[in-house]
């Protein structure tokens, strides 16, 4: 009962901080009236944040589901037409970019920059969870700010990194971070221990060591295909294995005290599902299944397909992206398509998702195809598999996966590269989705990937715009806008 009461009292002091200005964790702004956050407040805040930008309502999931061909639209909406037309500008999903420098990154920069060894555990976690951050900003954006980045009043206008540069340097701090783990668990006497409100791993600081290796199993594979990086990539893996902390075998999540509560709900249950009434979000109605992602789950018998979406009465049913003419005023509503299902949306309590196990199975896969770790392939990615349907609800998998199809049985794939980024592509819509839009854009599996309807281009995206704010207040330092459509990130090149 004790913890239960710590974890609502936490949550509601997280709450209250997300809704203060930007300034309020600013611990150091005024030297003449200072106040004082603690580590264990600062922590539960960034994980909220950065679940937030995941999960929410046109965050990065929501983003990579429609730019990656999941999801749809259902009559009588017109919830996605920037995105069905890939008007990729200065405003289009700014937040990314906005929100993830504003919010989490700037808690986990107060993390990092806590005075005292005792304070080592909350620091390595605080680069950790930077590090996820700014890869996906790279990924998403190319160069952006990082060494200048994070410094509030000290620079306004920080410099913008090279790509590549920023890769490199992240990869550090996660090597840091887990000697700083090292360091304070063989040495620091008085070391304060995340407990409660670390809400992915309970203070469990080797699980966080091994979460790092796996945000550097994630950086490695998108570099794998990049002329000239073998012996880069090769020498970080061995450093990987040097550590013994392995790679994450079970999903990496984030639960700070979710409740069916006003404000307290799960943000994708509550911006995408239901709100805390049970009343269906617009969203939910709005956003349904395409009849390729449907035709995938079906034509291989994936046992996935009632759990990632929901089966209507009248049987499953998509819609193309940038339908305009519905066929009346009945046809493809929301009572007749399939809507995202119950593996995905699972309840106002669910764990917010950071890093899938099968997504990290299937990095592995990748990795040992290409030769640069010694483990199973096969094993890898019918392990990936079955991380999916565990996550999903859904079961056994291995009926599924011993079936002599072409990118479903290992054997039976002549493209062992094109299977496991198939798969990881079924295994990451509704979660992760934004992984699989950067996979495609580095290797064009799904080959057969449609594009919307309203598209003006023969692809997708493969890149976001620099937000107006940065346009606006840092102007000098910013690059020059690249071709969304044709500038590709630094890995895929």
């Amino acid at each position: 009962m004790k913890n239960i009461l710590k974890t609502i009292n936490i949550l509601v002091v997280v709450l209250l901080l997300a809704s203060c200005s930007d300034s309020f964790l600013d611990v150091n702004e005024d030297p003449n009236n200072p106040i004082a956050v603690t580590p264990d407040l600062i922590l539960p805040t960034g994980l909220n944040f950065s679940n937030i930008i995941e999960e929410r309502s046109r965050g990065m999931n929501h983003l990579g589901n429609l730019f990656m061909y999941s999801w749809s639209q259902s009559n009588g909406f017109s919830w996605y037409p920037d995105e069905f037309q890939y008007l990729v500008n200065s405003t289009f999903y700014t937040r990314i970019f906005d929100y993830t420098y504003r919010s989490p990154l700037k808690q986990y920069a107060a993390l990092i920059n806590l005075e005292g060894a005792e304070n080592g555990y909350y620091q390595a976690i605080g680069k950790i969870m930077a590090a996820l951050h700014f890869q996906q900003l790279v990924d998403c954006y190319g160069d952006v700010p990082y060494t200048e980045a994070l410094q509030r009043g000290g620079n306004a206008t920080p410099a913008y990194d090279d790509a590549q540069a920023v890769y490199e340097g992240i990869m550090n701090d996660l090597s840091d971070a887990i000697t700083l783990i090292n360091a304070t668990s063989n040495s620091v006497v008085g070391a304060i221990v995340p407990g409660i409100d670390d809400g992915v791993f309970g203070g469990d600081m080797d699980k966080w060591k091994t979460f790092a290796n796996t945000v550097k199993l994630r950086i490695l594979v998108r570099q794998s295909d990049m002329a000239g990086r073998d012996a880069y990539i090769q020498d970080e893996f061995a450093k990987i294995a040097a550590s013994g902390a392995g790679y994450m075998n079970s999903d990496v999540t984030i639960n700070i005290g979710y409740a069916q509560n006003a404000n307290q709900q799960n943000r994708k249950w509550e911006d995408m599902s239901q709100d805390v009434s049970g009343t269906e979000t617009l969203t939910y109605k709005a956003t349904c299944a395409t009849p390729y992602a449907l035709d995938r789950l079906i034509s291989t018998n994936d046992g996935r397909l009632d759990f990632i979406f929901e089966r209507p009465a009248t049987g499953h049913l998509g819609v193309p992206q940038g339908l305009v003419d519905y066929g009346g005023t009945q046809f493809l509503t929301p009572e007749l398509v399939s809507n995202v299902g119950p593996g995905i949306y699972k309840g106002p309590t669910q764990d917010g998702v950071l890093y899938t196990a099968a997504e990290s199975y299937f990095n592995r896969a990748e990795a040992a195809v290409k030769g640069f770790i010694s483990s199973d392939p096969k094993a890898m990615y019918e392990a990936g598999i079955q991380a999916s349907f565990d996550y999903l609800g859904a079961g056994d998998a291995s009926g599924y996966y011993g079936q002599d199809i072409t990118t479903v049985g290992w054997d039976n794939s002549s493209n062992k590269i094109e299977a496991i980024m198939i798969q990881k592509w079924v295994a990451l819509m509704g979660i992760n989705a934004l992984q699989s839009w950067f996979d495609y854009t580095r290797t064009g599996y799904p080959s057969d990937l449609p594009v919307s309807l309203q598209a003006t281009t023969p692809d997708r995206p493969v890149r976001l715009f620099y937000p107006s704010s940065e346009v606006t207040s840092n102007a000098d330092n910013l690059p020059t806008q690249p071709d969304a459509f044709t500038a590709k990130p630094f890995w895929a090149n």
